[in-house]
């Protein structure tokens, strides 16, 4: 058996397109997913999360239960926008060995995207050895994400709950079948200290 690598991008994915998951109220995430664009209520002013794994995600909206975050979105993202997100980020915590110090880690900070990696989850949100990368947008990244980069938008939110009831029923081998195929992920130019 092939050992994941501590950090690697894993997503769904096809030639042209990436899934990122974001979660959502419904106020938000409802004329979203109808629209395939973002509306009234999304904050563009603010940093935005996008996530390529189900998981991560799951374990980060608690299936959709946490406030706020009841309605699940999978975004289906050009995969150059994407590409250029990684191009034009910084790592969101200082790292020696990456960064030649603290002051040239906050220099990096002037980008308009963050990278983080933070634990990957098992099908019971258990943490792996391995991480997945969260990627923050501020700034012209959102702009780029909302304006440019979306190709569609499906609620996935009664996906989430089908394949929790069956976890939450043992039935783990029926859940397992229905979370997205995510595969190792190779970006198609420059990627930026993550």
């Amino acid at each position: 058996m092939n050992e994941i690598p501590a950090r690697q991008i894993r997503a769904l994915h096809d030639d042209e397109t990436i899934t990122v998951y974001q979660a959502y109220s419904p106020a938000i995430a409802e004329p979203a997913a109808r629209t395939g664009r973002f509306g009234p209520g999304f904050k563009r002013d603010r940093m935005t999360w996008i996530k390529p794994s189900f998981l991560w995600m799951m374990y980060r909206c608690g299936w959709g239960d946490k406030p706020g975050q009841e309605r699940v979105l999978a975004a289906r993202i050009r995969r150059d926008g994407f590409d250029w997100a990684l191009a034009n980020s910084a790592l969101s915590s200082y790292e020696p060995g990456i960064h030649r110090d603290r002051d040239d880690w906050k220099r990096s900070l002037r980008a308009p995207v963050r990278i983080q990696w933070d634990p990957e989850r098992d099908i019971r949100l258990r943490p792996l050895p391995h991480r997945a990368i969260q990627v923050g947008l501020s700034g012209d990244a959102v702009r780029r994400y909302t304006e440019e980069w979306i190709v569609s938008i499906e609620d996935v939110t009664t996906q989430c709950q089908a394949i929790r009831a069956m976890i939450r029923g043992g039935d783990l081998d029926a859940a397992q079948v229905m979370l997205p195929a995510e595969r190792p992920y190779s970006p198609g130019g420059e990627v930026r200290n993550c």
